[in-house]
């Protein structure tokens, strides 16, 4: 059975920040549902008690009022009608200034990151499907590790895409479960984002006398076991730092404040420094390379930025935007989060998938037809062991991390520039 109870004070004068309150105060609750992620708003009218008309809009630091969540519907010198219901956006998951924004940007910050998180799931599926359906493409370290992360990425977002539904049911065990599980898909996520830029690092940094024993299985049990050990220790120390997280939004996440500043943004800063760092020691180790001839031109800027950028969404470094939403520049800096966070797996798919030449030839010979097919293309394009073919066993990890080969444009353009080199490891 629901029931709805009001609660009305009359005669309560309120004076906060030189605002008077110039209604009555009314509380409304619904019993065993939720009233959160509501498609059409509910429409509380309110009776002015001294005819007057209200501001439009009221800031949260101009007295104890949260209105996010709610905006003024209709307003005159007798009564104010608001509607009110309750969004989640992609930012919510690394909101490290916990700051409301207002109900218009909320809803656009909503539509984009819903429909980036669509877009990066269906890409993130075919990059999978890709690499495991041509077997010849997941045959070096770092397209394993792509392998991986795309799958932490996938289910991140697509647990993000039902999480306000699922909260919704307003079921505390379920939204425990959903956001410890949404949880260890972000920190394995993370986790595979430093994996790769420990890869990077031992392949094109410290070349010499680098052998990992049972290299793969070792970043296996780190990319998925670290990320369920935190997970575990929150659960066991307190598990209501998982739930719906507050009235702002309507989400099943981390909610408690040490939970989420330790296991959330700690460990989030402590990967994008390091793959800050991975990242500048690489483009250093690129430059090197190429030394200092100025052949190549526009085309070699043009490289230049591509693997900056593909280099950037893999490292996941895009997502240092959400420390610096603070103040004025919150509102710019979460659409720019929201926009290139949510699409980190299109991006992913678009300069470490459609980009590479092995992967377009190995679509071409398999799936096109006439004069597009390949009639025969068994290249196995080993980047961690110096182009040989996959039949050969890797004995000596060695001799492997000192050979060089000629850099390749992931979209097929070879440089003739012998000075352009391509250490073994790299995901370039």
């Amino acid at each position: 059975v629901y029931y709805i109870v009001f609660f009305l004070k009359t005669g309560f004068n309120l004076l906060i920040h030189s605002l008077t309150l110039n209604s009555y105060v009314v509380s409304a609750s619904v019993s065993n549902a939720s009233v959160n992620n509501l498609t059409d708003p509910v429409v509380v009218t309110l009776h002015h008690l001294q005819p007057k008309e209200v501001s439009s809009n009221m800031e949260r630091e101009s007295g104890g009022w949260d209105s996010s969540g709610c905006q003024i519907g209709q307003s005159n010198m007798s009564h104010t009608s608001c509607l009110c219901w309750h969004l989640t956006h992609f930012g919510v998951l690394l909101d490290v200034s916990k700051t409301g924004i207002n109900e218009r940007d909320d809803m656009i910050l909503t539509v984009i990151s819903y429909l980036g998180c669509g877009v990066s799931s269906t890409f993130l599926g075919i990059t999978l499907l890709t690499y495991m359906f041509f077997g010849k493409l997941c045959c070096d370290y770092p397209s394993k590790i792509l392998v991986n992360l795309s799958v932490a990425l996938l289910g991140l977002n697509m647990l993000f895409l039902v999480n306000s539904w699922l909260a919704s049911l307003d079921v505390y065990g379920l939204c425990v479960a959903v956001a410890a599980v949404l949880h260890y898909f972000f920190l394995a996520s993370f986790t595979w984002m430093a994996l790769e830029a420990i890869n990077m690092y031992l392949a094109f940094v410290k070349v010499f006398n680098v052998y990992v024993s049972s290299y793969i299985h070792k970043f296996c049990a780190l990319g998925w076991g670290l990320p369920l050990l935190i997970v575990s220790i929150v659960l066991v120390t307190d598990k209501d730092s998982y739930g719906s997280t507050s009235s702002l939004v309507t989400a099943c996440w981390v909610r408690g404040n040490v939970a989420f500043y330790v296991s959330v943004v700690a460990f989030v800063a402590l990967v994008l420094v390091g793959n800050t760092a991975v990242l500048g020691m690489v483009l250093v180790q690129i430059r090197q390379m190429q030394g200092n001839k100025a052949e190549g031109g526009r085309a070699r800027v043009l490289w230049d930025l591509r693997v900056v950028a593909s280099l950037t969404f893999l490292l996941g470094l895009t997502w240092m935007l959400a420390f610096f939403a603070w103040g004025p520049v919150q509102v710019p800096l979460l659409y720019l989060f929201s926009v290139f966070n949510s699409l980190q797996g299109f991006f992913i798919f678009l300069f470490h998938c459609f980009m590479k030449e092995n992967v377009r030839k190995q679509w071409r010979t398999h799936l096109c037809c006439g004069q597009l097919r390949l009639s025969d293309y068994s290249g196995c394009i080993l980047s961690s062991n110096g182009g040989r073919s996959k039949s050969e066993k890797v004995q000596n990890v060695t001799s492997e991390s000192t050979s060089e080969r000629k850099i390749s444009d992931s979209s097929g353009t070879s440089w003739k520039d012998e000075g352009w080199k391509k250490r073994p490891g790299s995901p370039l």
